[in-house]
């Protein structure tokens, strides 16, 4: 269920004792703190009755203490914990046992990037309801593109797929970060046309350092100008690391031909490859893209390259020819 539903639903209801805001998505976790304040200013002022807590340094006592306080001139007070799942395992067994008999005047909001559920907190909090565990969780890789589209809906503007994709590329993942930017593109859109590719880099001028698949995945595309644009995005990365990072994904692509040439499909290449099949859903394409012996050769080539590289050769110039000469072969 998605996050916007689910507090919804906590509007529409009696606010819970407690919520575990979990997951990487930094937006949406800002959105479910903003809806919460919203809810709660309502029933009275909160800067008198909000506590905020970094729950790297804050001990379990004073969290219980906060949460146990009688709110002034208001129904409820907020207690937020940052960072929950840094509660040192004393202070998460206190906040746990305090949510067995929690006060009915506090809503405490624990927000984290990630919280087992089979530990005791997690556990704690989601037996208070079915909407405790709010799913705050990017997208994957897969669905950002799409992800963006809708962001820039909310922001009154359409994206082309090719410009979507080029915001990833160019931003990453952090969708603080896109939805600022989507911010600044509102302003640069004509009429009702969706904004392209080009508008997008035009605009977007500060890129992010590009991750090692990013390149793997252009290597494998055959697409030279997408391989050389996340190249010159990787200043701090090892060249030596990309080599073997793009050997690996070769000798996939070679198994993914075995397959594919003995009749087999993706779920077999998964099978071959011992991955999930979500992660290898690109292999068979990418595989078509190159000939077997074309491959081969690049396998051959990059030991060529390693040994060229150690022998006190420009190591970056010398990873950069031969990416380039396995795209052009």
């Amino acid at each position: 269920m998605g996050y916007h539903l689910l507090m919804a639903k906590a509007a529409d209801n009696q606010l819970l004792p407690a919520y575990l805001v979990v997951g990487d998505d930094s937006l949406k976790k800002e959105a479910v703190l903003a809806r919460m304040r919203v809810r709660l200013e309502k029933l009275g002022d909160l800067s008198f009755n909000a506590d905020s807590f970094d729950a790297e340094t804050a001990s379990g006592e004073e969290i219980v203490s906060a949460c146990q306080t009688m709110p002034f001139a208001s129904e409820k007070r907020l207690v937020v914990v940052d960072d929950a799942e840094k509660l040192k395992k004393p202070d998460a067994e206190l906040v746990a046992t305090y949510l067995a008999s929690p006060a009915d005047t506090t809503v405490l909001l624990l927000i984290c990037e990630k919280l087992a559920k089979n530990a005791r907190l997690y556990k704690a909090v989601s037996a208070l309801g079915k909407t405790a565990v709010i799913d705050c969780a990017r997208p994957a890789k897969r669905d950002m593109a799409a992800h963006v589209r809708n962001m820039a809906a909310s922001h009154g503007f359409t994206l082309t797929d090719g410009a979507a994709r080029s915001l990833v590329e160019l931003l990453g993942d952090d969708t603080v970060r896109i939805d600022n930017e989507l911010a600044k593109l509102s302003l640069a859109g004509s009429g009702n046309a969706a904004l392209t590719e080009e508008e997008v880099r035009r605009v977007v001028s500060r890129e992010a350092e590009a991750k090692p698949w990013d390149l793997t995945d252009a290597l494998s595309d055959r697409n030279l100008a997408r391989a050389l644009s996340a190249r010159m995005r990787m200043p701090s990365a090892s060249p030596y690391s990309l080599l073997g990072m793009c050997v690996s994904r070769i000798r996939e692509l070679i198994c993914a031909r075995s397959v594919l040439a003995a009749g087999g499909n993706q779920a077999q290449i998964a099978q071959a490859l011992k991955m999930p099949d979500w992660k290898v859903r690109n292999l068979e394409g990418w595989a078509r893209r190159y000939a077997e012996d074309e491959l081969r050769d690049a396998l051959k080539s990059a030991l060529a390259c390693e040994r060229e590289m150690k022998s006190g050769a420009d190591a970056d110039a010398a990873f950069d020819a031969w990416m380039v000469s396995v795209i052009k072969q």
